[in-house]
């Protein structure tokens, strides 16, 4: 079940605040939250429940056992449980395909089906044992908080990654004022436009430029695709992605306003970046934050030789790609980004501060534009070929009647989507707020859009989603 779906807006949510609603007390309301994750998790693949309490319990044991003594023994074994349950569901397939073909043999392990969501529960209790660990958290007496925290159907399939530190407090006490319930409603509204709006409207168009008959694209779909169609699809791609996942997050984030929790923030307007190390300030947060706290600084981070450093960022971007999915494109575009940010390091990012802004930004979106190039195929005969028919090496023409036609439908789309990557609506929507509070007249008109924009954007979407069959969630794989 995903957060766009006709389902989980008409019958499993509603039902879900009602049911909430009428719980009086915390513990009781924990108790439905509890219910109600775990039946969302289900939905799709109730024997792999099993599996998110199984990894739940056996980290609540470990923060219970460090409490006792032999604090580094438990927090290894903790470490050990969570990475090899990931390993073996995420990347056995993988690992076992590389020696077959290594030595020209056939995989002897069958397709292991992997768990929604693993890549993002997994970090999240890793977290919290590392955290009871280090003396930042208190062990939790109570395995069903643990589960709670690990299961919250807002966030446990598709993130944001949340920290147990962030959200200890909320689970034991929380008030919620009609500030956070509106809020999170409009925050969930906004985030279901981002999704069904324009981010399925983008993946339409990114995948019927370069796609087959049959809709799948394949080497013969991409090397009769001629420039334009080529350029336009990955730049529908790269809107995608950012309004897919930036999308879920809001949606995350709002219903966890509207019951009481306060999650971080995981996009920041990625695309008006100034570097790849802003990119990255913004870009996935939750992840990035993670990696830096739990891995890079550990290793060491900065504080080495520059040597050890630039080591130190290597194995961190390697994991970061690896942890997006089980195959080599997903590592190169790890380490494509390692690339830069590491030149940005060494003498690039001095150059960039000194350059306008806008300069900035050109060479941060041409780094992101090309690195989702290696994230989207696969294939590394496709991912080559579309790299070559950018530049019009694949002997193509650079557009023809078909894609141009296709184009001019969205002729109105892209640049209204594009814009909606920008913080200019947010900047607008802040200075006629601050308006309202000189102005009767602002303040209506703040007072009616503030009611209706939430209306307006459900509504759309439902329309949406009742007439269109395609819906997909990219990271829900992850």
């Amino acid at each position: 079940m995903v957060f766009s779906s006709l389902v989980f807006l008409y019958a499993f949510l509603p039902i879900s605040m009602l049911f909430y609603t009428l719980a009086k007390t915390t513990p009781a309301r924990n108790i439905v939250l509890l219910v109600f994750s775990l039946v969302f998790y289900a939905w799709g693949e109730p024997l792999y429940l099993l599996l998110l309490i199984g990894m739940s319990f056996f980290d609540w044991l470990f923060a219970l056992q460090m409490r006792k003594g032999h604090r580094h023994l438990w927090l290894v074994l903790a470490c050990l449980v969570n990475l090899s349950t990931l390993a073996v569901f995420k990347y056995l397939n993988f690992a076992a395909d590389n020696v077959a073909l290594l030595f020209g043999a056939t995989s002897p392990i069958p397709t292991i089906a992997l768990p929604i969501g693993i890549s993002f529960y997994t970090f999240q209790l890793l977290t919290y044992v590392i955290d009871v660990y280090r003396g930042e958290v208190l062990a939790q007496p109570r395995f069903d908080k643990v589960l709670l925290y690990a299961s919250l159907f807002h966030q446990c399939v598709a993130g944001p990654i949340v920290r147990y530190a962030d959200v200890e407090n909320e689970l034991t006490t929380r008030r919620v004022d009609w500030a956070d319930l509106s809020e999170g409603i409009r925050r969930f509204c906004v985030g279901l436009g981002k999704k069904v709006i324009l981010a399925n409207t983008c993946g339409q168009l990114a995948d019927r430029l370069i796609a087959a008959g049959d809709g799948r694209i394949t080497l013969a779909s991409v090397s009769a695709a001629d420039g334009a169609a080529l350029w336009v699809s990955m730049l529908a791609y790269m809107l995608q992605i950012y309004f897919d996942f930036a999308g879920y997050s809001d949606m995350a984030i709002g219903m966890g306003r509207m019951i009481g929790f306060h999650y971080r923030e995981n996009f920041h307007y990625p695309y008006i970046a100034r570097s790849v190390k802003d990119f990255w300030r913004r870009w996935h947060m939750s992840l990035s934050t993670f990696f830096r706290d739990y891995v890079y600084i550990p290793l060491g981070g900065s504080r080495c030789s520059l040597g050890r450093t630039l080591l130190n960022m290597l194995i961190v971007w390697a994991l970061t790609g690896l942890w997006h999915g089980a195959s080599w494109n997903f590592v190169l575009w790890g380490l494509w980004f390692f690339l830069f940010l590491a030149m940005e390091k060494l003498f690039l990012g001095k150059w960039l501060d000194r350059l306008p802004a806008v300069i900035g930004t050109v060479y941060t979106l041409a780094v992101v534009f090309f690195g989702w190039i290696l994230f989207r195929f696969q294939n590394f005969e496709i991912m080559w070929t579309a790299l070559c028919g950018l530049f019009g090496l694949t002997g193509n023409y650079w557009t023809s009647f078909e894609t141009t036609t296709l184009i001019k439908n969205y002729a109105f789309f892209l640049p209204a989507a594009i814009v909606c990557c920008t913080p200019l609506f947010a900047a607008l929507s802040k200075r006629w707020h601050l308006a309202s509070g000189k102005s009767r007249l602002a303040a209506t008109g703040w007072s009616v859009a503030q009611l209706l924009w939430p209306l307006l954007l459900l509504l759309v979407s439902t329309v949406m989603l009742v007439g269109d069959s395609y819906n997909p969630f990219l990271y829900f794989q992850f």
